[in-house]
């Protein structure tokens, strides 16, 4: 896809690698519609991009709620004079045991991580049909194909994106309307607590740069890819998993237990 001149509406924003991607489509001269739930950080980002001589528009929005949805995709569309592409970047990371995990924030996780991109996709698809293309770009994980322990809540809602991904594509194929599902592995951002990157470092699990991690992304966009899986050995171990499910149950135990400690804090 070509970006520059594109529409394009970020979710997530304000973020570390949401701000970064911002400035490197920016820097493609993408024109922007940058949404986050923190408005004067977000407004910001809007700032510098403006200043280096980009074009984007702040659009504040609480994606936990559906009312913080239904606003987004025509307050974008009145700000850019159209759209061409719909990035859903925003989400959040749970790290416990599940018996742990509060219901108020399971419930606020799955909607940030699915119900918001999945009802943004459902907004701006008239406007996609209407025009006859689009690309929509959800930024899933590894761990939405590989079920890691003491992740479960964030996992369950990576692998309902991929699904939901991989269903919409075959629904919009004869559209004009793309599909790209993009999965990192373990990024280095703000959003992994103490407790996640201890045990990381106890368990040697492999952390990308965000910087590295941006670069991809937009990579991918460019190259009209359906789906991209980042980082080795993760991205052989989706296929494993896929195949051989107990085996990776088998090598993932050791690691389980270690991780144990930190999701319960006993670090």
């Amino acid at each position: 896809m070509e970006l520059k001149s594109s529409r394009v509406i970020l979710t997530g924003a304000a973020g570390g690698m949401g701000r970064l991607l911002a400035e490197a489509l920016a820097k493609r001269g993408a024109r922007l519609a940058l949404v986050d739930i923190n408005a004067d950080a977000l407004q910001a980002v809007c700032d510098d991009i403006t200043a280096a001589g980009g074009e984007a528009h702040a659009i504040p929005a609480d994606l936990s709620k559906l009312e913080g949805c239904d606003t987004v995709v025509s307050g974008a569309i009145q700000a850019l004079g159209g759209m061409d592409m719909l990035i859903n970047l925003a989400g959040l990371m749970s790290f416990r045991a599940f018996e742990d995990e509060p219901p108020r924030h399971l419930d606020t996780l799955i909607h940030v991580n699915l119900i918001a991109p999945m009802m943004l996709t459902r907004e701006v698809l008239p406007h996609f049909m209407s025009e006859g293309g689009g690309r929509i770009v959800n930024i899933g994980s590894i761990f939405g194909s590989i079920g890691f322990a003491y992740f479960t809540t964030y996992s369950t809602s990576k692998f309902a994106l991929r699904g939901f991904s991989e269903a919409l594509r075959r629904e919009l194929a004869d559209t004009g309307i793309e599909v790209t599902y993009i999965a990192p592995r373990a990024v280095r951002t703000p959003m992994n607590t103490d407790a996640v990157m201890q045990m990381g470092e106890a368990t040697n699990m492999n952390m990308d740069e965000p910087e590295a991690v941006v670069g991809k992304i937009v990579t991918a966009i460019e190259a009209d890819k359906k789906d991209v899986y980042l980082g080795w050995p993760e991205s052989f171990f989706v296929r494993l998993n896929a195949l051989f499910p107990r085996l990776v149950d088998k090598a993932l135990a050791a690691q389980n237990r270690i991780a144990r400690k930190f999701a319960k804090g006993e670090f």
